[in-house]
């Protein structure tokens, strides 16, 4: 907590900063892969009779089917192809064919959620990834399942998006599965409706007033300044502090406040309040996050 012109301000941390699951390799070829990575035998001659971006297209589409016929049997919700995510998927793909290797991440490469950050515009939470080498989407599928981590990403009732991506080598496909929990997209209009209806909500349940909204163009400013700085209480929302108690922080859902921010918004001597909100992907939040500055008087 910092103390500015004899006002608290907070300076919060409540955003969610998604860690990609990195869980044990699975392939197709036997159980003494390595953990981390895997060096292929070279590529037999034998190819399936049908072009290679199409049959690869359709081995993806069967991927996809066996993933959430497997899902509605356990009661998870069904996996939405993402175009971006599909495309990370395809490229790490591409990246394990030319290393001839199985490996979530290899030298100079970026972690996953770099890579679906660039390829996708969903705000995503939560990420995950299989990876597989087999001769056919049944194949890789099953052995897949076989494997418990890989099978708790498939069956993950949180993963709602996934993306897939396949790229043949012979008769050998290197199969990746990059999953991911998709949130609601928001504008900084609805983000400010979020927040304030939360802030009002809190004081009907402290008995406390509702607070009428004020508008400031400077607490917009200030949270994008924080953006752009990539780290709470930037300069714009010291100067803030002068005039108001600020309570700032990152965000992914906005409805929710942080729960350091009670006791101030429960104050009895607030008259209003103003939201400020600007929506950024930075280095710390790659597949964006909203940061908030919420302004008490």
């Amino acid at each position: 907590m910092l103390k500015s012109a004899g006002l608290l301000v907070f300076v919060l941390g409540a955003g969610i900063l998604i860690q990609p699951h990195v869980v044990p390799l699975s392939a197709a070829d036997g159980p003494s892969q390595s953990a981390h990575s895997a060096t292929l035998k070279p590529a037999t001659a034998r190819t399936p009779d049908i072009p290679y971006r199409e049959y690869e297209f359709q081995v993806e589409q069967d991927l996809l089917q066996l993933a959430n016929q497997v899902r509605q049997r356990a009661g998870a919700p069904v996996l939405a192809l993402d175009s971006g995510l599909t495309a990370a998927a395809r490229a790490h793909a591409q990246t394990m064919l030319e290393a001839n290797q199985l490996s979530h991440q290899f030298s100079g490469e970026a972690s996953l959620v770099q890579r679906l950050a660039v390829t996708t515009r969903l705000q995503l939470d939560q990420a995950a990834e299989n990876v597989a080498l087999d001769y056919s989407a049944q194949g890789g599928h099953e052995h897949l399942m076989l494997s418990p981590p890989h099978r708790a990403n498939l069956l993950n009732p949180a993963y709602n998006v996934v993306g897939l991506g396949v790229v043949r080598s012979g008769d050998r496909l290197f199969i990746v599965e990059d999953f991911g929990h998709a949130l609601p997209s928001y504008s900084a209009n609805e983000v400010k409706v979020h927040v304030a209806s939360a802030v009002n909500q809190l004081r009907h349940e402290s008995g406390r007033p509702p607070l009428p909204r004020h508008n400031l163009a400077i607490a917009d400013n200030a949270a994008c300044s924080m953006a752009r700085a990539d780290k709470l209480g930037a300069s714009a929302v010291r100067e803030l502090a002068g005039r108001y108690t600020v309570l700032t922080y990152t965000t992914l859902n906005p409805e929710v406040l942080p729960a350091q921010a009670s006791h101030a918004i429960r104050s009895p001597n607030l008259h209003y309040f103003s939201v400020g909100s600007c929506y950024a992907r930075t280095q710390t939040y790659p597949t964006g996050v909203h940061w908030i500055v919420l302004s008490l008087q």
